[in-house]
């Protein structure tokens, strides 16, 4: 059992950074892919970003490639989103999950066997 708590959304302005945190507990971390998803209001659950076991392999999707950065801290059991030039369309619960499946599976929400229950971001314009 692996148990995920994300940590640091809130309120931005347009063309501001937050940064997210992702504390897990229980199972080994340093096994498991780490991944971050999306839902907003009347949307369904996306895929944001996802990195590797040491942190080599990191996976994005096209509308956050180049303005977001995954990494992990195996040694505080922790993985980070860096948020940077967000945009009101970022606006959503952001989740941290965790998968054992291969990392060409990552990006597929139903591969993942842990999730945290969310962090609120909210973008104005």
């Amino acid at each position: 059992q692996v148990e995920l708590v994300e940590s640091g959304g809130g309120l931005v302005q347009a063309g501001g950074s937050l940064r997210l945190s992702c504390a897990a507990s229980g199972r080994t971390f340093s096994g498991y892919y780490m991944g971050w998803f999306r839902q907003a209001p009347g949307k369904e659950r996306e895929f944001v970003a996802a990195i590797g076991w040491s942190g080599g392999i990191t996976v994005y999707a096209e509308s956050v490639k180049g303005r977001f950065t995954i990494s992990r801290d195996n040694a505080k059991n922790t993985v980070y989103l860096q948020m940077n030039s967000l945009k009101p369309e970022d606006t959503a619960v952001y989740y941290c999950a965790a998968t054992s499946a291969n990392i060409n599976l990552v990006k597929v929400k139903s591969k993942y066997d842990y999730w945290g229950r969310g962090t609120q971001v909210t973008v104005s314009s």
